[in-house]
């Protein structure tokens, strides 16, 4: 009678610590793995004695790479990506290559918000390509597909470089943090009182946010404390610009002001009446000249917040973004209302721009319908663009060309070179990142490279996972002891 008891208690065991698995790795179905009640970030908590004590367990348990374990893992791993694919109309069948990728190979991740509260991610190695008749083509594959908040998704951002923190922000109030690279949810932050309007990692240790409320908030990714409250504009702050510096920031807003805060301090440092609302406001890449958005018009500062010119385009504007070109030119991408991205070639320096026509250099082609946001992206010396559009669709475009076109010539126009459909999704938002190098093996198929951070960071993971798996070890035993109890 013990023995058939004991049985049953191990298989019961076994179950558990199965089902305990199967939910870490659920990310790729719901909401990056967390749920609202996710702890902002994992600590090891306790004296230094009990870190060390915490952190020999979760190495003497953390199942080997050829063990029976990570089998178990690799099978949940795999079934729940292509459930993912699934979700999105897309497919992501895990499969092994003897093929060996050069270790120069790098993969983006693509993320995109949409009206309908879906969030979209994709993953792509735009190095490999094929033709597809006289132009290139390479994949996107379907990594998640969600609802991320409660009402549209107005805003994401993604640290940089090999991206780890991700950042979505919504009419629902909320901000939420993930992690990017192990597809969990964080927590949520809820310091402001209205809808987010912006998001921005500066550098890959702090998040600025911008909301209706009128407030611009400072984050620190260490433990996503709240490290300043910028407060100044009446009324909703639209756009916030961060200086490659990283020492002072701009806003616009609904007050028709634009705003500049010095991040070193906390505190507003100047400000100048637009005469009408900026709704976009960006640093070009020298830091040398500001560029405003009101609907068709791109009007461009000095540092000293004085006009130098206005750009006329043809139909309303909804994202602005700058890139520089490897011989130092700098290249103004607008995502406008006419289904385009319209490349501009601005001056080279503050003085040219005083009364400069700014000519068109290309145009990425490719939408049905209005471009709601653009963001580019540099690796390896090769420049991207990604859009999104309200035709439901997301492009990734090589520049390389663009970057080298001529002013005297005819505007390129540029194909995209990935197209992932979302059938029907109104797309809002978009942002870009790197996920470091990609290897391909026989044995283990794809694998990325982590740096000595990133396995820091899993042994701190590890410890927490044991703790937990220690009180239900725990619970375990009381249950067996009450079982006992009642045979006896």
């Amino acid at each position: 009678m013990s023995l058939n008891t004991d049985d049953h208690r191990h298989k019961k065991r076994k179950i558990v610590r199965v089902e305990r698995e199967s939910e870490n790795l659920r990310p790729l179905q719901k909401p990056l793995g967390g749920g609202g009640g996710a702890k902002l970030a994992l600590k090891m908590g306790g004296n230094a004695d009990e870190k060390q004590r915490r952190g020999s367990r979760a190495q003497d348990r953390r199942p080997s790479k050829n063990g029976p374990e990570s089998k178990k893992k690799s099978v949940l791993k795999n079934g729940t990506m292509n459930a993912a694919a699934q979700l999105v109309g897309g497919s992501a069948t895990a499969t092994t290559n003897d093929t060996v990728v050069p270790n120069s190979s790098r993969r983006l991740i693509v993320v995109a918000g949409s009206y309908e509260k879906i969030l979209y991610g994709l993953e792509i190695e735009p190095q490999k390509r094929k033709m597809n008749g006289e132009d290139e083509r390479a994949d996107f594959t379907p990594v998640f597909a969600f609802p991320a908040h409660i009402s549209c998704v107005k805003a994401v951002a993604a640290s940089r470089p090999s991206g780890k923190w991700l950042a979505t922000g919504g009419t629902d109030e909320t901000i939420k943090i993930w992690d990017l690279r192990r597809r969990k949810e964080l927590g949520t932050l809820q310091q402001h009182q209205g809808s987010i309007t912006q998001l921005s990692f500066p550098t890959r240790t702090h998040l600025i946010s911008t909301s209706e409320d009128g407030t611009i908030c400072v984050y620190h990714t260490r433990d996503w404390a709240v490290l300043a409250t910028l407060r100044g504009h009446k009324g909703r702050v639209n756009d916030v610009a961060v200086h490659p510096s990283a020492k002072v920031c701009l806003s616009v807003g609904k007050d028709r002001t634009l705003r500049m805060w010095d991040l070193m301090r906390g505190k507003g440092s100047g400000s100048v009446k637009l005469g009408k609302e900026g709704e976009v406001v960006r640093w070009l890449p020298s830091g040398t000249r500001i560029a405003v958005v009101s609907e068709s018009a791109l009007d461009i500062y000095s540092t000293k917040m004085a006009m130098l010119q206005t750009i006329r385009h043809s139909t309303r504007i909804q994202d602005l973004h700058f890139c520089r070109a490897p011989n130092g030119r700098e290249l103004g991408l607008v995502a406008a209302e006419d289904k385009l991205v319209t490349v501009y070639l601005m001056p080279p320096s503050v003085e040219d721009g005083e009364g400069t026509s700014v000519p068109v250099v290309a145009t990425l082609i490719g939408h049905i319908n209005r471009v709601k946001a653009i963001e580019s992206i540099t690796i390896q010396n090769t420049t991207y663009a990604t859009s999104v559009s309200s035709d439901g669709q997301v492009h990734l475009y090589d520049l390389t060309n663009v970057l080298a076109a001529s002013a005297q010539s005819d505007p390129l126009a540029v194909h995209p070179l990935a197209v992932y459909d979302t059938k029907g999704s109104r797309l809002t938002c978009v942002t870009v990142t790197d996920c470091g190098d990609v290897e391909m093996t026989s044995s283990t198929g794809l694998q990325r490279k982590r740096k000595q951070s990133e396995a820091s960071d899993d042994e701190e993971v590890y410890a927490g996972q044991e703790d937990d798996d220690e009180e239900e070890e725990d619970g375990d035993e009381e249950d067996e002891e009450d079982d006992e109890g009642n045979d006896d």
